[in-house]
């Protein structure tokens, strides 16, 4: 079996089995590094660790800064990059080891430090943390949608990625649950070190072996012309021809909105489980794992789906499976109408994150196939691709949902005087009115935001027949009946 890539001409690439499979691993880098772990930082600096929630929003606000700036860089050096190891890959090695020891170091504060030097302890570690993973997840993704350029075979390579990405993410919450704070619970300072610097040594073992599998099939993908400017004067120009394409802006503000709302949601579930739900640490991870297993059927349908639907319907199904899970549960406390506690809580709150689950899959699967699309149609109406800009700008939107959600849900906790030493009592209780203030946040805030998203997303017209009209313009398909 070959792992080398045909040329780009001619047929549309599909990749072997194995090669997406090892491919696959480097999704842990997001997914098991920022999404799996940043509902953990959240708890911990604000709950634990006392950390004002708007110092913390801000903290992770000013990391979001950087990506602005980072993301574009990245992705342009990617495009234009030449190398024997093909275009995407040198970064990507470059990056493993510094996402390691930042995502080290992000749960290793000193101790004794008072609020504005944890706050720079934060800020810095957050800063380097998402540039690393910046410098490796933009090339990767661009690779993905490099490495095979058939319409359906697109959505295969994503489902592969989001697989693996659900499956280092249970690894990483059972590691975390099972082990650092099976005694004690999340309320325990001691166990987060030895939490982070795990996380850190298992992310760097998946991208190493993702590096390896890929290297060859990666090194034979078509190489960029040579660009004769530097990157900073091209820069600016680059961005505003990503920008004239009307298909990826709609992507990527529908994205930027929906992942701030995730992130809100994302870092104020422990914080909603301990204090309104009043259940023990131990049975929350059980919550993660239904969440996990409806990702998993997401992803799973999602390529059958595409199959007799568009990727947009799929995306507006997955849109509108989360916020029903974003409004059932809490709407059912805000009203009275029913709130159970404890032990109780588990099973509802399972069913209601495995259906959210599903929504996540839909739309982990089908916004990437359809950033590659966009980048087809890029090259159809601009003469270049622009991947690692395209990919660039779908990652910022992802990590928004660790910085711009983070800083709404910190700053939420302040307006509604959240006290920031409950969070080292075991057994707190929250005052009626406080639960009410922080359930509403958690819920229908993010599911407003989300409900924006989707509208902004309705306007995208990439079809599977324009799809085809756009290969068979650049002369990798046939010409559509």
């Amino acid at each position: 079996m070959t792992t080398v890539a045909p040329s780009i001409a001619g047929p549309p690439l599909k990749p072997p089995v194995l090669v997406k499979l090892a491919y696959s691993l480097g999704q842990a880098a997001q997914n098991g590094g920022f999404d799996a772990a940043i509902g953990f930082i959240f708890f911990y600096y604000s709950a634990v660790l006392g950390l004002s929630g708007a110092l913390v929003g801000a903290a992770l606000a000013v990391s979001l800064a950087f990506d602005a700036v980072v993301d574009p860089v990245v992705g342009s050096w990617s495009d234009n990059l030449k190398s024997r190891l093909g275009r995407r890959l040198p970064l990507m090695i470059l990056a493993a080891p510094l996402i390691a020891v930042s995502i080290g170091l992000l749960f290793s504060p000193p101790a004794g430090l008072g609020q504005w030097a944890l706050f720079g302890w934060l800020a810095a570690m957050s800063v380097a943390a998402r540039s690393a993973i910046s410098l490796f997840n933009v090339p990767y993704i661009a690779l993905g949608a490099e490495m095979a350029t058939d319409y359906g075979e697109r959505t295969s390579v994503v489902m592969y990625r989001a697989f693996a990405g659900i499956v280092s993410a249970v690894i990483i919450t059972a590691v975390g649950y099972s082990v650092f704070f099976a005694h004690g619970g999340l309320q325990q300072p001691q166990g987060y070190p030895g939490f982070g610097w795990s996380v850190a040594g298992f992310l760097l073992v998946c991208m190493t072996l993702c590096c390896l599998g890929v290297r060859r099939y990666a090194a034979s993908l078509p190489q960029p012309d040579q660009v004769a400017s530097t990157m900073w004067r091209r820069l600016p120009g680059e961005v505003a021809e990503i920008f004239a394409n009307r298909s990826f802006r709609l992507l990527f503000i529908s994205a930027v909105v929906l992942f701030t709302a995730l992130g809100l949601n994302a870092s104020l579930n422990n914080h909603a489980f301990v204090f309104v739900w009043r259940m023990k640490s131990e049975l929350i991870q059980f919550i993660g794992y239904a969440y996990l297993v409806g990702i998993l059927l997401g992803v799973s349908a999602a390529p059958a789906l595409q199959k007799v639907l568009e990727k947009k319907v799929v995306v507006v199904v997955g849109f509108g499976l989360l916020i029903a899970n974003w409004l059932v549960l809490q709407g059912a406390m805000l009203t009275g109408v029913w709130l159970p506690l404890g032990d109780a809580a588990l099973l509802p709150m399972q069913i209601n994150s495995f259906v959210a689950g599903i929504g996540t899959g839909f739309v982990s699967v089908a916004y990437p196939s359809m950033m590659a699309d966009a980048a087809d149609e890029h090259e159809h109406l601009f003469g270049r691709r622009r991947e690692g800009l395209y990919f660039a700008g779908l990652g910022f939107a992802n990590k928004a949902a660790t910085g711009l959600g983070v800083m709404v849900a910190g700053v939420a906790l302040d307006l509604v005087h959240f006290p920031k030493d409950v969070g080292r009592t075991v057994g707190a209780v929250l005052p009626p009115e406080m639960q009410i203030r922080l359930v509403m946040i958690w819920g229908p805030v993010a599911a407003v935001i989300a409900v924006a998203a989707l509208l902004i997303f309705a306007s995208y017209t990439i079809t599977r027949a324009r799809h085809a009209e756009i290969a068979a313009a650049l002369g990798r398909g046939p010409a559509p009946d």
